[in-house]
């Protein structure tokens, strides 16, 4: 175990657990998809779930905020400002996240014709080389260069911006840089959502009800119990707690 400060612990059984969980789920899930029919087609499970990552790193970002706030708040004024000392990791993830919607928004932009065209480049070239076949030929040119360009952004920052959600909801936001009672305190939040969520959007299989809802249930218990043990195993074995996080 390594500690930087008092209330800083890296528990690599915790991170296990958490990882084991994880991987568990979604062996859990393949093979819930896998032994039995899609309950409609394949498009609409896949926008499905895209949804529910959406929906998933939605709701951890309102839960981050609101757990950050009221650590800042509830607490005394000098664990405040170490608290706000400690916003680098969760502010960067916001940032790196923010970033991947924003090229493929700004690629798409670029493929619709909306940041330039063919004439405005045509008006550009033309200054330099006179109207003609040239300008023409280089507005071309340049114009299929930078829709290539623009395709391959898309690409990379579609990939790019499913993998940091992703990241974002295994990390919760890095609310653990701010402590690390957070993600034990969090993360019950997002999967009870979604087990809301999945109970209003209808199963994504046509599984009989009693797997069905052992396999929408286990999520949210597996999740809340991991929750349980983590803040225990805190406070007996790093003697961490909230009243202490807090400084009270």
């Amino acid at each position: 175990m390594h500690t930087s400060t008092t209330d800083r612990v890296e528990d690599k059984l915790i991170t296990g657990m958490q990882l084991a969980r994880t991987v568990l789920g979604l062996v859990a899930a393949v093979w819930l998809v896998a032994a039995y029919p899609l309950s409609g087609d394949g498009e609409k499970f896949l926008l499905g779930k895209l949804l529910e990552l959406a929906f998933s790193c939605g709701i951890l970002a309102v839960g981050s905020i609101l757990g950050i706030t009221v650590f800042l708040v509830a607490s005394t004024p000098d664990r405040r400002r170490d608290f706000a000392g400690r916003l680098r990791g969760p502010i960067s993830a916001a940032l790196m996240l923010a970033a991947g919607p924003l090229c493929i928004w700004m690629s798409v932009k670029a493929l619709k014709g909306d940041l330039i065209d063919g004439e405005d480049l045509k008006d550009i070239f033309s200054t330099v080389t006179g109207p003609g076949i040239i300008c023409t030929v280089l507005a071309f040119l340049v114009l299929a260069i930078g829709w290539l360009a623009a395709l391959a952004v898309l690409l990379g920052s579609s990939v790019y911006t499913l993998l940091a959600t992703y990241a974002c909801v295994f990390t919760c936001f890095l609310a653990r840089d701010v402590h690390p009672l957070l993600p034990a305190l969090i993360s019950p939040l997002l999967v009870w959502s979604l087990f809301a969520f999945q109970m209003f959007n209808g199963p994504d299989v046509a599984a009989p009800p009693e797997v069905l809802y052992t396999f929408m249930l286990g999520g949210p218990l597996s999740v809340t119990a991991l929750s349980v043990w983590e803040v225990r195993r805190l406070r007996i074995r790093h003697g961490i707690t909230l009243r202490a996080a807090l400084g009270h």
